[in-house]
């Protein structure tokens, strides 16, 4: 090992390598890797480690070991899986996939049929999808954070379907506004920042202020805007550019009426509004903005100038001549200790109430779930982990068909369910693979939802005094593996209190959701398949150095040590994260007179994921990809849709 890797502590002994554990695994990867012929590289602990998920670290979310049967279907084509073995049950539906969706269109078949017998599948270790909950033991102190899925934004808003769901599973929005310490970073004076790297920028430099619109507030009490601009190593000249953008107050597009400035903007990319309109042509200054997009995952080639100045607050608002909004945002606070992960999970103490004691949502925060009691033989509903659903098929002609059959992988066994309904909550891009006997229209339609990769890396800290002598609660890193990190929300519920002084334990979330290095040329399907690949091949090694690199180049000068203050990290990997959101630019996008951009809200089946999701016989669709909109609401809405469309 090098000097440098033992200065960052990957010597210390915090579980971290993505190799096999155990004979198991490798027993189950064996079917497969000899029907690729290649490898399969499987990561994560056996299932005799430990019968906790939420504590396993190291590389986790999407592991090898979830996707080996996925890919050897979808990929390579495989369709014999041996014997196959029937199972005796035959349950009124079939769930495929275990995440919000899935556990949610649970929850509504069953208020339809509260004797109904419910199996869900799921090919992950845990349940949740990408609500995904992390935990570390810290000095006796129980930590939780999340891995996926962050917070319910602007709950208010919420239709009566997602807001009747959280009143049956006793979720009070209100109740947020006191469990969400929102004084806690001005008490400690800190402050949000943008961090650029040596290794990337040059210079290794903290700026206590931010260049978007939505903080602004935060930024009266520092730097003046001139100040922070003369700090970005940039050129003096790409600094002076960079200063007359953010400064820009009257309309540039003056020739385009206000009722079709979004339409315009919403037909040219914000790259072309920035030189077109903006009079932006530096390489440095554009350069710099590639960074700004947050979690579009794409660059400002191929996102509209629209989702820039509204979605990612990205300078251009004046310059466009857009009316001054209206009204307060609702808060972003409406977040669980471990994220969306808690919706999930009362969702299935709903569903299993043996799987955790209680009945309200503070005493599920620090619950620790019984994971055998998740598949009991007898039990109305279970959820079977670890299983990968590999074929679904109507037992006789889909019009006439009473019964509808799937086929599942367990370890290196095929089993095969009988079911009076199936839904499918799984990734659109899979159900092709598997329900292969759907119209080719629509399967054409579910491939274009090809997901944008992600990694929600979970860091847990020894204490947070280093971010409280730097002033920082978190920062924009341009450029960097991870485009942003942050302490985790200030949330305490229940018997879960979070950390007041900088001396306690601590996690902080860190991003991969907006890779810096675009690829020009290629479409955005391209470029996240191309994302996929890189993401799904780099070693869990190769990670860790990057977090513990990252993280000492931020917070060094505040006296932390990545190789004694760092108490453990798990990285959730997703692969296929964040639902395809269609592009003027390159998708198929319906622009009527009356286009507002709310294309999610249509029923148009001009919109690929419209065509996707119909039912089809006694099997019906829900994700959130059938909304392409990745919120939770989204997942939601259209379990219930599914649910709804299921034959009697």
């Amino acid at each position: 090992m090098k000097d440098s890797d033992k200065k960052l502590g990957m010597h210390r002994a915090i579980t971290r390598r993505d190799l096999v554990y155990g004979i198991g695994a490798a027993a189950f990867a064996a079917p497969f890797a000899a029907k690729t012929g290649s490898a399969v590289a499987l990561d994560g602990p056996s299932a005799n480690t430990t019968s906790y998920p939420p504590s396993w670290t190291g590389l986790r979310g999407s592991n090898d070991r979830a996707f080996a049967a996925a890919h050897a279907v979808g990929r390579d084509g495989r369709s014999d899986f041996g014997p196959v073995e029937d199972e005796g049950d035959i349950y009124d539906l079939v769930v495929v996939g275990g995440g919000v969706s899935g556990l949610a269109a649970a929850h509504f078949y069953r208020q339809k049929n509260p004797t109904a017998r419910i199996l869900i599948l799921d090919n992950h270790d845990d349940f949740g999808g990408h609500a995904r909950r992390n935990e570390f033991q810290v000095d006796g102190k129980t930590l939780i954070s999340h891995g996926g899925s962050e917070t319910m934004v602007a709950p208010s808003s919420y239709s009566d379907v997602v807001k009747g769901l959280l009143a049956d599973l006793g979720v009070d929005i209100s109740a947020f506004y006191q469990a969400f310490d929102q004084s806690i970073y001005d008490k400690h004076d800190l402050k949000w920042a943008i961090h650029f790297t040596e290794e990337k920028w040059g210079a290794n430099r903290l700026i206590r202020r931010v260049f978007s619109g939505w903080d602004k507030s935060e930024t009266d009490d520092l730097l003046t805007l001139e100040q922070a601009v003369a700090m970005v190593p940039i050129s003096k000249v790409a600094q002076g550019e960079f200063l007359r953008l953010l400064t820009i107050e009257e309309d540039q597009i003056p020739h385009v009426a206000v009722a079709d400035k979004m339409k315009f903007l919403s037909s040219i990319s914000y790259n072309d509004f920035l030189k077109g309109h903006l009079g932006v042509t530096n390489t440095e200054v554009l350069d710099l903005l590639q960074s700004f997009t947050q979690d579009i995952g794409l660059g400002i080639e191929d996102i509209t100038a629209a989702r820039a100045i509204t979605y990612a607050l990205m300078p251009g608002w004046e310059a466009s001549g857009l009316p001054p909004l209206e009204g307060e945002d609702e808060p972003y606070i409406h977040h669980f200790p471990d994220g969306n992960a808690s919706i999930a999970r009362l969702l299935v103490r709903a569903l299993i109430p043996g799987v955790a004691a209680g009945n309200t949502v503070d005493d599920l925060i620090t619950a620790r779930f019984d994971y055998s009691k998740l598949d009991q033989a007898d039990a109305p509903v279970k959820v079977r982990l670890n299983s990968t659903v590999v074929k679904v098929a109507h037992d006789g002609p889909f019009q006439s068909a009473r019964a509808v059959h799937a086929v599942y992988m367990k370890g290196d066994k095929a089993y095969r369910v009988k079911t009076r309904h199936c839904i499918l909550a799984c990734y659109n891009s899979m159900i092709p693979h598997i329900c292969k006997e759907l119209p080719e229209q629509q399967r054409e339609a579910m491939a274009q939802q090809v997901k944008q990769p992600l990694l929600y890396t979970s860091v847990a800290f020894k204490n947070w005094r280093a971010w409280k002598n730097l002033g920082i609660y978190g920062a924009y890193v341009p450029g960097a593996y991870h485009n942003t990190v942050r302490l985790n929300f200030p949330v305490s519920m229940g018997d879960y209190q979070f950390a007041q002084s900088p001396d306690e334990p601590i996690t902080a979330t860190m991003y991969r959701d907006d890779p810096y290095e675009h690829r020009e040329g290629l479409t955005p399907h391209e470029q996240f398949r191309a994302l996929r690949y890189e993401l799904l091949s780099t070693p869990f090694e190769d990670i860790e150095r990057s977090i513990r690199t990252q993280l000492q180049s931020l917070l060094g000068d505040g006296g932390f040590d990545a190789a004694d203050d760092i108490a453990g990290i798990t990285v959730n990997r997703w692969a296929h994260g964040y639902a395809y959101w269609p592009s003027p630019l390159s998708d198929e996008f319906p622009m009527d007179e009356d286009f507002d951009g709310a294309y999610w809200y249509s029923d148009d089946e001009r919109w690929p994921h419209v065509r996707a999701r119909k039912p089809f016989g006694r099997i019906a669709i829900a994700n959130s990809d059938a909304a392409a909109n990745a919120m939770l609401q989204s997942a939601i809405e259209e379990a219930h849709r599914a649910v709804t469309e299921l034959p009697g």
